[in-house]
């Protein structure tokens, strides 16, 4: 056991420089760092919210209007596939969570109810199970009122997948902030958690997730009084812009092109005007669309919409067939760059409401950093103290050991971006403390051997080896509580269970190798008679 070859002595050796080497961007701020060259590590421990302050925002998804959506739609596609038949009808409306329609040609009933049913879907609810959810239920009664009722089972699952939507879009936005490390979790049925460490300006968050980030384009009828004055088309309404006073818009309710088919959007400056613009690029299918309506309007003015608000209404002066273009509207950059963030991110499927909003500020992080700061020095001063009182010269190999295992604790999760967090504090200190448990086995192992009479060297060489089951033992159980912890917990539970397991493998690394190899090379040295503990 206190054999080492050349190469593991040089790979321990540099398994603690390049711990040392990974730990020190945490030592030196951002701008420092910048300078280093490009082979130099550069990943710093990412803190918390409650170490760093930031942004915590509880979201509520609103499913009810997801439900009504599907209504009208339901209610449309019900007129379109009886007017397409020429089966008469009356009484279509809305009851509750049902579509009822009245045939007035009773010699049809049976083909209304074949065109009916042909609207039921059937949702896949998981890719592994297959399980099939059918979404609406359709009944006919004998005096030829059908009703469709959306299923419990298919509003559950179509609410689901809002809020998973919602969640990723979520995520999505509050990537492209440049924050490090967000918290988008969900919580309840419908309700998100976001939590954005370093983020101070939780207005700006709160707009950003607040938008839905529709975008469609719509030919445009009128503008102004022509808007408003006289009878309207029925498949037309009045959008308003966001001028200052607005401007009413006469546009067709059908959306020419959505937002969903663009590619890409970038904040940049107009050419002619300087003003910010929002630059946008479609897919190949939009690409298609884009051109073929540009071709068939030309002369025409066309809406851009978001959100129910007119951004801009230019006239098609030639066909586009680039498949980009530019939205312009009074922005500011800030405004700009914002929009172009929502529609790279996409839009919302349906509307966010804040229930709950907190700030934390740096100077509560800062006062709980000096509170761990002194915890974790107070904590390491008195294992030193005590490890050098009990078994001397070689509690001072432990206390070595100890140090190294903090440097290497922190060079793991510097180097997996790991978000450190107080409760994550509280696992760096518990590991000092555990971090010497397999030094104190070992010792006194080794003491047990020299009292029944073993030399020195024959004493240090069984107390590693007989101990070394023992450590195993313990320190695995204990892993395997860290693990169940990151699986089954959230937030500060994880926060923790991450720094305590990394910490028990550093450990059993720096206990088992490191305090060994210090003790080989002293006995390699000294050829003591007799271990000094």
């Amino acid at each position: 056991m206190l054999h080492f070859s050349r190469w593991k002595i040089w790979a321990i050796v540099a398994s603690c420089v390049l711990s040392i080497l990974f730990v020190a961007p945490n030592f030196v701020d951002r701008a420092t760092l910048a300078k280093l060259p490009g082979f130099m590590p550069h990943r710093q421990l990412t803190l918390g919210l409650d170490l760093q302050g930031g942004a915590h925002l509880l979201l509520e998804v609103d499913t009810q209007a997801m439900v009504k959506d599907r209504l009208d739609v339901l209610r449309d596609d019900v007129r379109r596939v009886l007017r397409e038949d020429k089966i008469g009808y009356s009484g279509l409306g809305l009851q509750g969570t049902t579509v009822q329609v009245r045939i007035t040609d009773l010699s049809k009933l049976d083909d209304a109810e074949k065109k009916l049913r042909g609207l039921v879907q059937t949702l896949s609810d998981t890719v592994f199970t297959g399980n099939r959810v059918v979404d609406v239920e359709v009944a006919r009664a004998e005096d030829g009122l059908f009703r469709l009722t959306l299923t419990p089972v298919g509003l559950e699952f179509r609410s689901r997948k809002v809020v998973e939507q919602s969640m990723e879009v979520v995520r999505r936005r509050v990537d492209q902030l440049g924050t490090t490390e967000p918290v988008i979790a969900r919580q309840g049925a419908n309700r998100l958690l976001v939590q954005v460490p370093g983020l101070q300006d939780i207005d700006r968050l709160k707009d950003l997730l607040r938008q839905t980030a529709r975008l469609t384009f719509h030919m445009v009828v009128g503008v102004g009084q022509q808007a408003i004055e006289g009878s309207r088309p029925a498949d037309t309404e009045v959008l308003m812009t966001r001028d200052d006073p607005p401007t009413p818009v006469l546009v067709e309710k059908r959306a020419m092109l959505t937002g969903e088919e663009l590619v890409d959007a970038q904040a940049s400056f107009s050419s002619q005007s300087s003003e910010p613009i929002v630059s946008f690029r479609f897919n190949t299918s939009g690409a298609q669309k884009f051109a073929q309506i540009s071709q068939q309007n030309v002369g025409r003015p066309f809406a851009i919409v978001l959100d129910k608000d007119v951004i801009s209404y230019p006239v098609i002066r030639e066909p586009i067939l680039g498949g980009s273009g530019q939205i312009s509207g009074n922005f500011t950059v800030q405004g700009a760059n914002d929009l172009a963030l929502l529609l790279r991110a996409g839009a919302l499927p349906a509307d966010l409401t804040i229930v709950e909003e907190r700030t934390v500020g740096p100077g509560l992080g800062a006062d709980s950093i000096a509170a761990g700061k002194v915890a974790a020095g107070v904590g390491t001063v008195l294992v030193v103290l005590y490890m050098i009182a009990n078994y001397g010269l070689f509690g001072l190999f432990a206390d070595v050991a100890v140090v190294l295992n903090i440097v290497m604790l922190m060079a793991v999760l510097s180097l997996l971006q790991a978000t450190l967090t107080l409760p994550g504090i509280a696992g760096i200190v518990l590991t000092i403390g555990m971090a010497v448990d397999a030094n104190v086995l070992i010792y006194e192992r080794i003491r047990e051997e020299q009292k029944l009479g073993r030399s020195a060297i024959s004493a240090i060489d069984a107390g590693f080896s007989r101990a070394l089951g023992t450590i195993v033992d313990s320190n695995l159980t204990t892993l395997i509580a860290a693990v169940v912890m990151f699986f089954l917990g959230s937030g500060p539970i994880k926060g923790f269970s991450v720094t305590l397991g990394v910490g028990i493998l550093t450990t059993l690394f720096t206990a088992v190798t490191v305090t060994r190899l210090m003790v080989a090379l002293w006995v390699r040295k000294v050829r003591p008679t007799r271990v000094p503990i």
